[in-house]
């Protein structure tokens, strides 16, 4: 599966808007922490991290309709744990409406939204954008480089790392 930094903004935005996930302050986070499945040109998955110091926001995952089901979620939670801690981040927290399981799965848990870190709480996907409903999850990262298992292709140029 290609995995890819840096996906390019309005390809971003049309899988949110499909997966009907929030993409309304898209124009106010960095997408050089977001990554992509597929090609740069036309990503069939998505995936991005706001990074405050050692705690960063996992957000944004989505993944087009029919791309499902071959790992393509999985391998971009993956990519971005790996960034994550490659920047220092030891604390990786999201909020969820449909993917509860899915989190699980790769090591989430439930956390109560009190004891979110004020960083994360000032998110406009904390403090708004997200309805309160959502479930809070957060993972704590073990401890390494983070460094990718495998280059990655960066969007703008096409560059490997």
């Amino acid at each position: 599966m290609n995995i890819f930094r840096n996906p390019p903004g309005p390809q971003v935005e049309r899988l949110l808007t499909e997966s009907r996930l929030p993409s309304a302050d898209l124009s106010t986070v960095n997408l050089e922490h977001f990554f992509g499945c597929g090609t740069p040109q036309t990503p069939k998955g998505v995936v991005g991290l706001e990074i405050y110091g050692t705690v960063a926001l996992l957000r944004s995952l989505a993944v087009a309709t029919d791309s499902r089901g071959i790992g393509c979620a999985k391998a971009l939670v993956a990519e971005a744990e790996r960034y994550a801690r490659s920047r220092g981040v030891t604390e990786l927290y999201l909020l969820t409406t449909t993917a509860e399981r899915f989190f699980e799965r790769l090591g989430y848990r439930h956390s109560v939204r009190e004891n979110a870190p004020l960083a994360i709480r000032e998110t406009k996907e904390f403090s708004g954008l997200c309805p309160a409903s959502s479930a809070f999850m957060t993972k704590r990262l073990p401890a390494g480089t983070g460094a990718p298992s495998t280059p990655i292709a960066e969007s703008a140029g096409g560059a490997r790392r």
